[in-house]
């Protein structure tokens, strides 16, 4: 049920026209009850009209709905790609009773090209006439492009629910990724209130994953929250919802990863002892990031010399995070590879889909956690062919 577990929202997913072999490529969510929200975006200064059009839309109302299309990101379009966005949120909106600064509006697929707006218009339309409290699993299959499956995660807590969906294979880097997500959550908020859950949720997952290191133009998060749940807000209550969020937001990052285009390996990057939080996490992200390190995922090498290169070269505040060779300590599938900068002459045998990369710096307290993956001939493969 995804999107629609939470009382009070239905959804949809279905086929207008941009992919191919009638798959469904138009997702629509909506609160039936009035809610407030918050969205979080790419940080990629080449913005998608629909980024653009849904910041607009932010400053002006709470919202409602969300509207989603893949197989077109209308980015690089210009002015009719603006217009189109805004049409798109126009005939939502009427299809829905809504006003248009209540609606998102969200795209993914190739980057360029016009959106087919009389295609999409259909869809909404379409879409509108059949959202239904059961519609959550075809709206993540309708925001799907190189994915291989949808993404869906649903937590429970003390009599609220938060529900959700993201697609997202490629273009995997923060900040976010070519990645979608809409959460939804019958727990009550005010107006205003929903990034303050929001934003350390997406710092801990979508921030904290990397397929292939590239940082798309469509990126967002959307949070929607109604309130329909009826229970009484106290700060424990706002505790639990917290950890909610970020528990279906790590799940769903982490289903984005392990669904990285031509993936074999999951890797999950641990760094402690750092001198503080940030620290750890530009050396994780480094390491997670690097292609020496990747490529050794995928011929499952425990190389931890390149391991070990990475954390070293990593950048931080305009210079380089600090590391001490002499203190350093690298543990790859919980098997000692370095002790206090010293090979200790055992190497661990990488056999499966998971690999887990542990690094002690023995400088501090800060730490941090990141997800990757190997880098494959098959992703070579997928992006080379992405467009024929």
């Amino acid at each position: 049920m995804s999107v629609t577990a939470a009382k009070g929202f239905v959804a949809g997913g279905v086929h207008c026209g941009l992919r191919k072999n009638g798959r469904r490529d138009l997702a629509l969510v909506r609160s039936l009850v009035p809610a407030t929200g918050a969205a979080m975006f790419t940080t990629n200064r080449f913005l998608a009209a629909p980024v653009i059009v849904s910041r607009e839309h932010l400053e002006l109302a709470q919202p409602q709905a969300v509207v989603a299309n893949s197989g077109v990101a209308n980015a690089a379009t210009g002015e009719q790609g603006i217009a189109d966005a805004r049409a798109t949120a126009v005939e939502t909106a009427r299809m829905l009773g809504l006003e248009t600064e209540e609606v998102i509006v969200l795209s993914t697929g190739v980057i360029g090209a016009p959106l087919p707006l009389d295609k999409v218009l259909d869809g909404v339309r379409n879409a509108a006439i059949h959202l239904s409290h059961t519609g959550g699993a075809t709206s993540a299959e309708a925001i799907m492009t190189t994915d291989t499956r949808p993404k869906e995660a649903i937590v429970r807590g003390t009599g609220f629910t938060v529900g959700g969906m993201s697609k997202g294979s490629g273009m995997i880097h923060p900040n976010m990724a070519t990645m979608l997500a809409v959460l939804t959550t019958d727990y009550p908020l005010e107006p205003g209130e929903a990034i303050a859950f929001l934003r350390p949720a997406v710092d801990a997952s979508f921030n904290a994953i990397s397929v292939d290191g590239e940082c798309s133009t469509n990126d967002a998060v959307v949070l929607l929250a109604n309130g329909a749940s009826g229970i009484e807000r106290t700060p424990a209550t706002d505790a639990e919802f917290a950890l909610c969020v970020r528990k279906a937001c790590g799940e769903l990052a982490k289903l984005i990863v392990a669904d990285g285009e031509g993936m074999t390996v999951l890797a999950e990057i641990v760094v402690r002892g750092a001198t503080d939080e940030p620290e750890a996490r530009a050396i994780a992200e480094r390491v997670a990031t690097s292609p020496l390190v990747k490529t050794a995922l995928h011929g499952h090498d425990a190389n931890w010399g390149r391991i070990a290169a990475a954390a070293g070269s990593a950048k931080f505040n305009g210079g380089y995070a600090q590391l001490d060779p002499d203190k350093l300590s690298i543990t790859i599938d919980a098997v000692p590879v370095l002790r206090d900068g010293a090979p200790t002459g055992d190497e661990p045998v990488l056999t499966n889909g998971h690999c887990s990369i542990e690094l002690d710096l023995a400088l501090g307290e800060g730490a941090a956690t990141y997800l990757t993956t190997d880098l494959s001939y098959d992703y070579v493969r997928i992006n080379a062919d992405y467009r024929t």
